[in-house]
Protein backbone atom coordinates (compact mmCIF):
# COMPACT_ATOMS: atom_id res chain seq x y z
CA UNK A 1 0.00 0.00 0.00
CA UNK A 2 1.30 3.09 -1.07
CA UNK A 3 0.76 7.05 0.60
CA UNK A 4 0.03 10.25 -1.33
CA UNK A 5 -1.03 13.49 -1.77
CA UNK A 6 -3.74 14.70 -2.47
CA UNK A 7 -3.60 16.81 -5.73
CA UNK A 8 -3.54 20.87 -6.08
CA UNK A 9 -4.90 21.18 -9.56
CA UNK A 10 -8.96 22.69 -9.64
CA UNK A 11 -10.91 20.02 -11.42
CA UNK A 12 -14.09 20.28 -13.20
CA UNK A 13 -16.40 17.76 -13.23
CA UNK A 14 -18.88 18.53 -15.83
CA UNK A 15 -20.58 15.64 -17.09
CA UNK A 16 -20.34 13.13 -14.32
CA UNK A 17 -22.77 11.60 -11.52
CA UNK A 18 -21.56 11.06 -8.37
CA UNK A 19 -23.44 9.62 -5.38
CA UNK A 20 -22.72 10.41 -1.86
CA UNK A 21 -23.40 8.39 1.24
CA UNK A 22 -24.62 9.84 4.52
CA UNK A 23 -24.98 13.59 2.78
CA UNK A 24 -26.78 15.15 5.67
CA UNK A 25 -23.82 15.97 8.04
CA UNK A 26 -21.72 19.23 7.60
CA UNK A 27 -18.97 17.02 5.33
CA UNK A 28 -21.74 16.17 3.04
CA UNK A 29 -23.35 19.73 2.83
CA UNK A 30 -19.67 20.38 2.19
CA UNK A 31 -19.22 17.95 -0.34
CA UNK A 32 -22.65 18.52 -2.53
CA UNK A 33 -21.91 21.81 -2.26
CA UNK A 34 -18.38 21.83 -4.00
CA UNK A 35 -19.40 18.58 -6.16
CA UNK A 36 -22.42 21.17 -7.71
CA UNK A 37 -19.55 23.98 -8.29
CA UNK A 38 -17.80 21.37 -10.11
CA UNK A 39 -20.38 20.66 -12.51
CA UNK A 40 -21.41 17.21 -11.24
CA UNK A 41 -24.79 15.71 -11.22
CA UNK A 42 -24.95 14.89 -7.34
CA UNK A 43 -27.29 12.07 -5.99
CA UNK A 44 -27.07 12.40 -1.68
CA UNK A 45 -28.02 9.77 0.53
CA UNK A 46 -28.65 9.68 4.33
CA UNK A 47 -31.45 8.46 6.83
CA UNK A 48 -31.84 12.20 8.00
CA UNK A 49 -34.62 13.79 6.06
CA UNK A 50 -34.78 17.06 6.98
CA UNK A 51 -31.41 17.60 7.06
CA UNK A 52 -30.62 15.92 4.06
CA UNK A 53 -33.10 18.13 2.38
CA UNK A 54 -31.49 21.44 3.73
CA UNK A 55 -28.19 20.09 2.24
CA UNK A 56 -29.44 19.58 -1.36
CA UNK A 57 -31.45 22.85 -1.39
CA UNK A 58 -28.11 24.83 -0.07
CA UNK A 59 -26.22 22.98 -3.05
CA UNK A 60 -28.98 23.71 -5.41
CA UNK A 61 -28.95 27.50 -4.15
CA UNK A 62 -25.53 27.72 -4.24
CA UNK A 63 -25.52 26.26 -8.08
CA UNK A 64 -28.22 28.00 -9.67
CA UNK A 65 -28.88 24.68 -12.21
CA UNK A 66 -27.04 22.69 -10.60
CA UNK A 67 -28.75 18.62 -10.76
CA UNK A 68 -28.97 18.41 -6.92
CA UNK A 69 -30.48 15.15 -5.91
CA UNK A 70 -31.56 13.62 -2.44
CA UNK A 71 -33.24 10.59 -1.40
CA UNK A 72 -33.58 8.16 1.39
CA UNK A 73 -31.75 4.93 1.54
CA UNK A 74 -31.23 2.13 4.04
CA UNK A 75 -27.52 1.30 3.53
CA UNK A 76 -27.38 -1.03 6.18
CA UNK A 77 -29.69 -3.20 3.36
CA UNK A 78 -28.09 -4.51 0.43
CA UNK A 79 -31.06 -4.77 -1.72
CA UNK A 80 -32.15 -1.05 -1.34
CA UNK A 81 -28.71 0.35 -1.83
CA UNK A 82 -28.54 -2.07 -4.82
CA UNK A 83 -31.77 -0.27 -6.41
CA UNK A 84 -30.03 3.00 -5.50
CA UNK A 85 -27.28 2.36 -7.63
CA UNK A 86 -29.42 1.00 -10.28
CA UNK A 87 -31.85 3.78 -10.04
CA UNK A 88 -29.17 6.34 -10.81
CA UNK A 89 -27.41 4.40 -13.14
CA UNK A 90 -30.92 4.21 -15.35
CA UNK A 91 -31.87 8.02 -14.39
CA UNK A 92 -28.20 9.06 -15.92
CA UNK A 93 -26.57 6.47 -17.69
CA UNK A 94 -23.66 6.62 -15.68
CA UNK A 95 -21.90 6.75 -12.33
CA UNK A 96 -18.35 7.99 -11.63
CA UNK A 97 -18.41 8.23 -8.15
CA UNK A 98 -19.44 7.27 -4.85
CA UNK A 99 -18.42 9.22 -1.91
CA UNK A 100 -18.46 7.00 1.54
CA UNK A 101 -19.24 9.81 4.55
CA UNK A 102 -21.39 7.63 7.15
CA UNK A 103 -20.08 8.15 10.49
CA UNK A 104 -20.87 7.52 14.05
CA UNK A 105 -18.61 7.73 16.98
CA UNK A 106 -18.94 5.73 19.96
CA UNK A 107 -15.46 5.41 22.92
CA UNK A 108 -14.61 5.29 26.64
CA UNK A 109 -12.18 6.53 28.56
CA UNK A 110 -10.96 2.72 28.48
CA UNK A 111 -11.39 -0.51 27.22
CA UNK A 112 -14.51 -1.87 28.91
CA UNK A 113 -17.71 -4.21 28.31
CA UNK A 114 -19.32 -1.16 27.07
CA UNK A 115 -16.78 -1.18 23.79
CA UNK A 116 -18.52 -4.52 22.91
CA UNK A 117 -21.98 -2.32 22.65
CA UNK A 118 -20.14 0.54 20.78
CA UNK A 119 -18.56 -2.18 18.48
CA UNK A 120 -22.56 -3.53 17.81
CA UNK A 121 -23.66 -0.15 16.65
CA UNK A 122 -20.49 0.74 14.45
CA UNK A 123 -20.02 -2.63 12.14
CA UNK A 124 -23.30 -1.38 10.98
CA UNK A 125 -22.15 2.50 10.42
CA UNK A 126 -18.65 2.11 9.36
CA UNK A 127 -18.09 -1.53 7.51
CA UNK A 128 -21.54 -2.70 6.77
CA UNK A 129 -22.35 0.70 5.03
CA UNK A 130 -19.12 0.33 3.26
CA UNK A 131 -19.74 -3.21 1.97
CA UNK A 132 -22.95 -2.42 0.55
CA UNK A 133 -22.45 0.56 -1.29
CA UNK A 134 -18.80 -0.90 -2.63
CA UNK A 135 -20.66 -4.04 -3.85
CA UNK A 136 -23.48 -2.30 -5.51
CA UNK A 137 -21.96 0.93 -6.98
CA UNK A 138 -18.63 -1.31 -8.46
CA UNK A 139 -20.19 -3.08 -11.65
CA UNK A 140 -21.16 1.38 -12.62
CA UNK A 141 -17.62 2.68 -11.29
CA UNK A 142 -15.84 0.17 -13.79
CA UNK A 143 -17.61 0.89 -16.58
CA UNK A 144 -16.72 4.46 -16.15
CA UNK A 145 -14.26 6.32 -17.63
CA UNK A 146 -12.92 7.83 -14.02
CA UNK A 147 -14.63 6.05 -11.50
CA UNK A 148 -13.96 6.99 -8.18
CA UNK A 149 -15.07 5.04 -4.72
CA UNK A 150 -13.80 7.12 -1.92
CA UNK A 151 -13.89 6.24 2.00
CA UNK A 152 -13.17 9.15 4.48
CA UNK A 153 -11.42 7.44 7.40
CA UNK A 154 -9.56 8.89 10.75
CA UNK A 155 -5.84 8.72 11.62
CA UNK A 156 -6.92 6.24 14.59
CA UNK A 157 -7.69 3.73 12.58
CA UNK A 158 -3.61 3.59 12.30
CA UNK A 159 -3.13 4.10 16.21
CA UNK A 160 -6.08 2.82 18.40
CA UNK A 161 -6.21 3.66 21.68
CA UNK A 162 -7.90 1.93 24.60
CA UNK A 163 -11.21 3.82 24.77
CA UNK A 164 -11.33 4.12 21.04
CA UNK A 165 -11.16 0.46 20.41
CA UNK A 166 -14.14 -0.35 18.57
CA UNK A 167 -14.24 3.09 16.59
CA UNK A 168 -10.73 2.20 15.54
CA UNK A 169 -11.30 -1.12 14.51
CA UNK A 170 -14.40 -0.20 12.76
CA UNK A 171 -12.21 2.47 10.79
CA UNK A 172 -9.43 -0.01 9.92
CA UNK A 173 -11.85 -2.29 8.44
CA UNK A 174 -13.77 -0.35 6.59
CA UNK A 175 -10.20 0.52 5.21
CA UNK A 176 -9.21 -2.62 4.27
CA UNK A 177 -11.95 -3.49 2.35
CA UNK A 178 -11.77 -0.08 0.38
CA UNK A 179 -7.97 -1.22 -0.87
CA UNK A 180 -9.67 -4.73 -1.44
CA UNK A 181 -11.91 -3.31 -3.94
CA UNK A 182 -9.40 -1.39 -4.93
CA UNK A 183 -7.28 -4.48 -5.93
CA UNK A 184 -10.23 -5.66 -7.73
CA UNK A 185 -10.62 -2.53 -9.92
CA UNK A 186 -6.75 -3.44 -10.41
CA UNK A 187 -6.90 -7.12 -11.64
CA UNK A 188 -10.63 -6.23 -13.30
CA UNK A 189 -7.96 -3.62 -15.46
CA UNK A 190 -5.29 -5.92 -16.99
CA UNK A 191 -2.47 -4.33 -18.31
CA UNK A 192 -4.59 -1.32 -19.23
CA UNK A 193 -4.37 -0.50 -15.42
CA UNK A 194 -7.78 -0.33 -13.59
CA UNK A 195 -10.56 2.10 -14.92
CA UNK A 196 -11.88 3.08 -11.52
CA UNK A 197 -9.79 3.63 -8.19
CA UNK A 198 -10.79 3.08 -4.19
CA UNK A 199 -9.16 5.23 -2.43
CA UNK A 200 -9.05 6.70 1.59
CA UNK A 201 -8.75 10.14 2.47
CA UNK A 202 -7.80 9.88 6.28
CA UNK A 203 -8.23 12.92 8.59
CA UNK A 204 -7.73 13.42 12.50
CA UNK A 205 -11.27 15.17 12.86
CA UNK A 206 -13.32 17.18 10.50
CA UNK A 207 -14.19 20.71 11.81
CA UNK A 208 -16.80 22.93 10.31
CA UNK A 209 -18.31 26.49 11.25
CA UNK A 210 -20.78 25.52 13.57
CA UNK A 211 -18.08 24.22 15.89
CA UNK A 212 -15.81 26.89 15.56
CA UNK A 213 -18.65 29.06 16.81
CA UNK A 214 -19.52 27.24 19.52
CA UNK A 215 -15.55 27.14 20.41
CA UNK A 216 -13.95 30.45 19.49
CA UNK A 217 -11.01 29.97 21.58
CA UNK A 218 -10.37 26.10 20.79
CA UNK A 219 -7.62 25.61 18.25
CA UNK A 220 -8.62 22.17 16.78
CA UNK A 221 -4.90 21.50 16.14
CA UNK A 222 -4.77 18.27 13.22
CA UNK A 223 -8.63 19.39 12.24
CA UNK A 224 -9.64 19.44 8.93
CA UNK A 225 -11.95 21.39 7.29
CA UNK A 226 -14.86 20.01 5.97
CA UNK A 227 -14.58 22.28 3.18
CA UNK A 228 -10.93 21.14 2.65
CA UNK A 229 -11.94 17.67 2.74
CA UNK A 230 -14.50 18.25 -0.26
CA UNK A 231 -12.06 20.07 -2.26
CA UNK A 232 -9.55 17.20 -1.88
CA UNK A 233 -12.63 14.59 -2.78
CA UNK A 234 -13.14 16.52 -6.18
CA UNK A 235 -9.31 16.60 -6.77
CA UNK A 236 -8.79 13.29 -6.87
CA UNK A 237 -10.48 13.23 -10.20
CA UNK A 238 -7.70 15.11 -11.38
CA UNK A 239 -4.69 12.45 -10.58
CA UNK A 240 -4.47 9.39 -12.61
CA UNK A 241 -6.44 6.92 -11.28
CA UNK A 242 -3.63 4.27 -11.09
CA UNK A 243 -2.22 6.68 -8.94
CA UNK A 244 -4.95 7.23 -6.62
CA UNK A 245 -6.08 3.70 -6.49
CA UNK A 246 -5.31 1.72 -3.26
CA UNK A 247 -3.94 4.68 -1.95
CA UNK A 248 -4.27 6.15 1.40
CA UNK A 249 -4.26 10.12 0.79
CA UNK A 250 -3.40 12.04 3.95
CA UNK A 251 -5.12 14.88 5.27
CA UNK A 252 -3.01 15.33 8.34
CA UNK A 253 -0.19 14.31 9.83
CA UNK A 254 0.49 10.30 10.04
CA UNK A 255 0.50 9.25 13.92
Amino acid sequence: MNDTQHSATPQSLEGAVVAVAGAAGPAGRATLLRLAEAGATVIGADADVERLAEAVDAARYAHGGATVIGETIDLLDLHATQDWADRVQKDFGRIDGLVHLVGGWRGGADLTDSALQDWDLLEKLLIRTVQNTSLAFRPALERSDRGRYLLISAAGASKPTAGNAAYAAAKAAAEAWTLALGDAFRKAGGEDGPRAAAAILVVKALVHEAMRAERPNAKFAGFTDVTDLAQAIVETWGDPTREVNGNRLWLTEKP
